[in-house]
């Protein structure tokens, strides 16, 4: 799983049409979330800071759910962007998220571990659960 980083509004333009997954590392307005939206027309994912996500408006939320664009809170820790412009959630990862979900691991013991391990947070964990796991 991938996850296109962007680190500034200029960066918009050039995004590929095709990407669904972006995670915004700068603080994006709601002209910025639209012209997202006009040049990736396949997205179904938004991440954002923490930081972000507690002070973004409820007008843009309430929009791109509307829009089937789930809005994630989290970071891309340890990500260099001039090394490469995607995170990757690796499919190990993926695969112990699986295998926990099959052993019964509580969401909550399941996050606090792979938090550490894989370094992505809750909001993602869920996601891939109930994207990549139970579908």
């Amino acid at each position: 799983m991938r996850i296109r980083v962007v680190s500034s509004k200029s960066e918009i333009a050039q995004l590929n049409p095709n990407e669904r997954m972006v995670h915004l590392a700068f603080r994006a307005s709601n002209v910025d979330f639209l012209n997202l939206m006009q040049r990736c027309p396949r997205l179904r994912v938004i991440q954002v800071p923490p930081s972000y996500k507690k002070t973004m408006s409820n007008a843009i939320q309430v929009f791109l759910e509307m829009q089937g664009i789930e809005l994630l809170e989290g970071d891309v820790w340890g990500h260099r962007k001039d090394l490469d412009e995607y995170f990757t959630v690796s499919d190990t990862t993926i695969e112990e998220i699986r295998s926990m979900i099959n052993k019964g691991v509580s969401f909550e013991q399941m996050a606090e571990e792979l938090q550490k391990k894989a370094r992505i947070g809750p909001d993602l964990i869920k996601y891939i659960v109930k994207t990549k796991v139970t579908a």
